[in-house]
Order: structure tokens, then sequence, then C-alpha cells
């Protein structure tokens, strides 16, 4: 098993600390949270998404991320997690990967709280039709209830079976949820730590609508080939110009990159 992250030696360069010195070769999981850190202070929504492909370009393996994933991949997703207000996913991905709610504790917890976060941080689920299993583990298997963000399209029947369920739920548009509807629901709520894990269809509407401010993604060691998908996908192409922060590798060949996007000047 492998246990280590490490630095590449032609990418050290763009994981210099901000003295100017080098990371050490093995990163240790306080480097990770610092090379992860958000941007401070934060006065609005920070739009992070996380995503694993492979060597190949596919998002899923059968129909799932989990036979992409690495070691590595699975530290950098916890420190993700650990460093987030708020976990946002689409419907079609908790129903596809079958999700429950964030864990913390111990050590964890007390981290969180010293950086003035909620111990756990919840579940934000965006679907416009409000499709969810009240007997999921969305909803049997979590610390903290989930925020449901839907649409007017769910009757008030299909609302009050969420609510039931123990969902916070909130109709944040009339129809189609866009980028900026999801955005200006965690601005009210104050969550601007943002996560978003998947799936591709709402990273493609988060990118088409200029709302993601950077994308952490894996590259596994593997070649897929089949039919599997991207990690976005949208009706129309929007090159989004993004900067490299920077490339960690670990010995067995994942690579892990951190890309911001590029602001005008």
């Amino acid at each position: 098993m492998i246990e280590h992250v490490h630095r590449l030696d032609n990418a050290s360069y763009l994981t210099r600390d901000e003295t100017g010195g080098d990371w050490p070769a093995e990163l240790r999981d306080e480097d990770l949270r610092s090379l992860y850190g958000y941007p401070t202070p934060l006065d609005r929504p920070w739009v992070r998404v996380n995503f694993i492909s492979s060597i190949d370009g596919a998002a899923t393996v059968d129909g799932t991320s989990a036979r992409l994933g690495t070691p590595a991949d699975q530290r950098v997703f916890g420190v993700l997690r650990e460093l987030a207000d708020v976990i946002v996913v689409g419907a079609g991905t908790v129903r596809a990967e079958n999700y429950g709610g964030a864990r913390t504790g111990g050590a964890l917890a007390a981290r969180r709280r010293e950086r003035g976060l909620a111990e756990v941080p919840p579940i934000a689920v965006v679907t416009a039709s409000g499709r969810l299993d009240p007997t999921s583990r969305l909803f049997t298997d979590t610390a903290v209830p989930p925020l449901v963000l839907t649409s007017a399209r769910v009757d008030v029947g299909g609302l009050g079976r969420l609510r039931a369920a123990g969902a916070d739920v909130e109709v944040v548009s009339e129809d189609a949820i866009t980028g900026f509807a999801i955005v200006a629901a965690l601005q009210r709520r104050r969550l601007h730590r943002v996560l978003c894990e998947g799936g591709p269809g709402l990273f493609g509407t988060l990118t088409a609508d200029g709302v993601v401010d950077e994308l952490c993604l894996t590259t596994s060691p593997k070649l897929v080939a089949g039919g599997a998908g991207r990690i976005a996908v949208s009706p129309s192409a929007c090159p989004t110009p993004m900067t490299r922060v920077h490339v960690l590798g670990d010995g067995d060949g994942t690579l892990l990159t951190r890309w911001v996007r590029t602001r005008d000047e």
C-alpha cells in the first residue's frame, strides 16, 4: 500500500511555500492542508470542484468513480472535505455513488472548530426534479441534515417528503437550476468554502455560468476506454482559462493537480 504523496521533481517549483522554500519531499497532511487552503479572507462562495479521471479521460468505470481511486487521491479527498464549509453534489451522483453524509470526529472535528468551521460539513444536493430516495444513505447515514437545492417544479407533496426525511430544502429556481442560483443560495447561508464533487452535468453548468473558481483534478494511472463520459458536460463549449497552481505525484503514477481560474487584470 502506498502511504505517502510525493512532490514530482520536475514540478517542484510549483509547490513552493510563501517564504520561497520548498515543501518536504514527502508531503504531510499539514502540508496538504496548506497547499489546498482556500483564499482568505472570503466574502463570497469560492467554488472548488474536485474530480478524478483516467489517463484517457474517463470520469467513471462502470458508472462510478470508485475504481479510478488511489490512496493518494483518497488522502487529498479527505483534506478537501476537511477544509470545506459545504459539499455540493448533483442528484445523479448521489444516486450513482450511494452518497451518505460526511463524517468527522476527534482531531478532525477539533481542527475544523479551530478554523471556525462547523464540525461536520453538510452535503448540498442540487436537484431540479427533487427525485431523491428518502430511505437512501443521504438521509439515513448522516450526522447533519442534507441541504437540498431544488426548483419550483417539485410539488408541495414532494417538498414535504424531503423535509419529512430530514432535509433542509430550499427552492432556488423556477425550473433549471443555474450556477448563479446555487452560489446565491450558498451566499445567503454564508457557506463560502464550497467543494463540488460532481457530477459532470453539474460541473458543466457551473463552468458555463462562469462560477467555477478552481479545479482539483486527479489523474488516475489507468487506461479505461469504453463509453465513459468526461468530467464536465454542457450543451455548448465554454472555454475557461485556468492557471496551474501545483502538481503533486505519488509513486504509483497518480498525478494531483490544482488549477485556479485566470482573472482578467
